[in-house]
């Protein structure tokens, strides 16, 4: 008798307690999840790393939503699961990452096509975008590493979050550190554009320098878009740059980078007029007045625009809120050596006094955070982002730049 119930005992202690899962573990039976934008149901659960008939417990359910969370995916999740006898069904709710358009820098050698498919062999639910940071950015990286290395090239693969040149938005920026090859040329689609002197003039801002993706957009977007809208062709069509190597490609990868650019001018628009709306200090009439334009003239404006496609004509409906002009003060850096300070000082053109020129504020901005040499030239700074405040001082209507390197 004494013996049967020592054995009765044991059994009963074996069994799984799935109410008291921190102790135990039991079949996970099913996983679900909700909340999703954009991933499916069956990616977030191949990102946790668990899976349906397999032996769980409380830690290990923790540390599938800590997996979630690494991967950069996703900005929250939480999780909660039932239990039937000795299963349990586990529900992840999950709040998805802002996601950012991949762009490769300055791996010329290879196509989009081809950079995405390495990513892919690894990240299979990619579909060109990525997150900020996390686990998953990491791997694409090393997957790029990875694809280089089979082409016999050994490289380092950084990866930034980066203003977009040629949109609003931001990119998630692959690029290789120490590569040397530089733009050998850069050639226009647009025969007009060959003997343009002003293009000329710009070329010797990129040709020669180190190949990038996002220094020749932003070559395009600040150089050679100007050029179209100043000539009334307001909706040419520029880029992307294209690199058209030939030669044996088994051989070792050139140094020196060709690049094409694709230009489409478009039609010459003309001047119909403007609508204003908003002004009560300055009259309708003084402001066409200082636009300086009469109907039938080349177009040459930049605003979003009414066209008529037919009679290539283009009219443009301004809206003005005459809040209070405010004039620069001074400028405050901190995080920055003294010869970096001076430097961008010395960059700066609006001066005290001067009414502050928002636009010209952005655009230097882009250059600190996207172009840098056009600064510092060959100074060697370290910084990862630009903090930039603009503080106000209403009762004087001056305003102060404040920026913070880390």
């Amino acid at each position: 008798m004494r013996r049967r119930l020592r054995f009765l005992l044991l059994v009963f202690f074996a069994v799984p307690l799935p109410s008291r899962l921190h102790s135990q573990t039991a079949t996970l039976h099913e996983i679900r999840a909700e909340g999703m934008k954009t991933f499916s149901e069956a990616q977030v659960v191949s990102l946790s790393g668990l899976s349906a008939g397999s032996q769980v417990s409380k830690q290990d359910l923790q540390d599938a939503s800590d997996r979630l969370v690494r991967s950069g995916l996703f900005a929250k999740v939480t999780y909660k699961y039932d239990t039937h006898n000795d299963t349990v069904t586990l529900t992840f709710h999950v709040a998805e990452s802002p996601r950012f358009r991949v762009v490769y820098d300055n791996l010329p050698w290879y196509s989009d096509s081809e950079l995405n498919d390495a990513i892919r062999k690894d990240l299979p639910f990619f579909d060109g975008a990525l997150p900020e940071g996390g686990t998953v950015v990491e791997l694409a990286g090393n997957s790029l590493a990875a694809f280089l290395a089979a082409q016999g090239t050994q490289a380092e693969i950084q990866h930034f979050v980066l203003a977009d040149p040629l949109s609003d938005g931001s990119v998630q920026q692959f690029q290789v550190a120490g590569l040397s090859q530089k733009i050998a040329s850069v050639e226009f689609s647009d025969p007009t554009l060959k003997n343009n002197r002003a293009v000329q003039q710009h070329l010797s801002e990129i040709v020669g320098k180190p190949y990038s993706r996002l220094a020749i957009d932003l070559f395009l977007t600040e150089s050679i878009r100007p050029i179209y809208l100043q000539t009334g062709n307001l909706r040419a069509k520029v880029g992307p740059a294209e690199v058209r190597l030939s030669g044996n490609p088994n051989q070792k990868l050139p140094s020196a980078i060709p690049v094409y650019i694709p230009c489409e001018p478009g039609p010459v628009y003309q001047w119909k007029g403007a609508e204003w709306s908003g002004n009560s200090a300055v009259s309708t009439e003084t402001l066409n007045t200082a636009l300086g334009m009469k109907a039938g003239d080349v177009a040459t404006l930049s605003p979003v625009a009414a066209y008529d496609e037919h009679a290539h004509t283009v009219s443009y409906k301004i809206s003005i809120v005459e809040g209070r002009q405010y004039r620069y003060n001074a400028m405050t850096v901190t995080g920055m050596s003294l010869a970096g300070e001076r430097m961008i000082r010395d960059a700066w053109s609006i001066k005290p006094g001067d009414i502050l020129d928002k636009v010209y504020f952005e655009r230097f901005l882009t250059q600190l955070e996207s172009h840098r040499e056009a600064i510092f030239r060959d100074l060697p700074v370290h910084y990862d982002t630009v903090g930039h405040w603009l503080q106000t001082e209403p009762a004087k209507g001056t305003v102060d730049v404040l920026l913070d390197f880390k």
